[in-house]
């Protein structure tokens, strides 16, 4: 099942029966909206904080998810994921709603693949029969915590970019039909000195590529196997990092081939300086557009790779660097 030094490869290739989506105001505005299960159309969703409004938005995608899979929560042994609020909190008070088993997870926003790649393993082993996982983010309380609320109207650089209020969810299992979980590569952290919290495309890239570039190598796999690979929220500026450093390493990875979820979900005029972010992006791009397109049979076999910044407010304060990472999943669908 191991293969290399942090490339899982699963045998039984957990099957993802179903996703739950869920977005708000700014994303029923995007690329995507119809990819999505259900759309907001206030940031509030009739709560009393933001932070409130993203646990909502994390149980809804869950509820979605199971609702489409047709399963009751105590059929669910499992449920991971994670945010970026203090001790994930939306996360974890949303967990409580469920009532379903819970393991909290902080990867920033690589941690939707962080979620897959474990709960895979987990039902690859037999340790449960449907697993729950998905993350999630809510622009106003992540902007809050990050950077500056949005109501000081601060002016931010063209690297900046904008973090999504949506929520993705999947719902693994051992058997059944759909997208099927094949391999996963864990990131390991990777710190290039950079200190800039509005460019964190630029921070993440490096960590991106090593990933992929431990995925391939790990496997013994060309870069054309995959349909599509994608990553989870570089943006423009560390898209164009990631390519360079490709290019650099003699990596043979096409720009055709190569996307990535931050430059998909908004449209073209939308604010968005860089692109999207927030463990939200990514979650909802793959269980939402990306699965669909692959389900119509648009393409087979995709790479996944989310990407985190392991910053925080605290670490920002005392003059710390980002360190950076990055989740790889194989996710293949009718080559069984």
């Amino acid at each position: 099942m191991l293969a290399g030094h942090r490339t899982w490869v699963f045998d039984q290739k957990p099957v993802i029966i179903s996703t739950g989506t869920v977005g708000g105001p700014f994303e029923a505005n995007g690329m995507l909206a119809n990819d999505f299960d259900l759309l907001h159309s206030d940031l509030w969703l009739k709560q009393d904080t933001y932070e409130q409004a993203h646990r909502v938005l994390f149980e809804e995608a869950c509820q979605k998810a199971m609702e489409k899979g047709g399963l009751r929560k105590e059929q669910v042994q499992f449920l991971l994921g994670g945010d970026l609020i203090n001790q994930m909190t939306p996360t974890s008070f949303a967990s409580g709603t469920l009532g379903t088993p819970y393991l909290g997870l902080f990867g920033a926003c690589s941690t939707s693949m962080e979620g897959l790649a474990l709960g895979a393993y987990i039902v690859n082993t037999k340790g449960a029969k449907y697993l729950l996982t998905g993350a999630s983010s809510h622009n106003a309380a992540v902007e809050k915590q990050f950077r500056y609320p949005t109501e000081y109207g601060a002016q931010k650089p063209p690297t900046s970019q904008w973090t999504v209020t949506g929520a993705g969810a999947a719902l693994l299992s051992d058997e059944g039909k759909g997208p099927r979980v094949t391999s996963a590569t864990i990131g390991r952290v990777v710190d290039m000195g950079l200190t800039d919290p509005l460019n964190m495309g630029g921070a993440m890239a490096p960590a991106a590529v090593d990933t992929i570039e431990a995925h391939l190598r790990e496997r013994n796999l060309d870069p054309s196997y995959y349909d599509l690979i994608v990553t989870g929220d570089l943006g423009r500026i560390g898209h164009e990092v990631s390519l360079d450093l490709f290019k650099k390493h003699g990596t043979p990875i096409q720009e055709e081939q190569y996307k990535d979820c931050g430059l998909m979900i908004y449209r073209e005029g939308q604010p968005v300086l860089a692109g999207a972010s927030g463990p939200g992006c990514s979650a909802t791009v793959v269980y939402g557009h990306l699965l669909n397109r692959m389900k119509n049979g648009e393409f087979k076999r995709m790479l996944v790779v989310a990407t985190g910044a392991l910053l925080s407010p605290l670490s920002f304060q005392q003059g710390e660097t980002i360190p950076c990472i990055a989740h790889a999943v194989s996710i293949e669908y009718g080559n069984e």
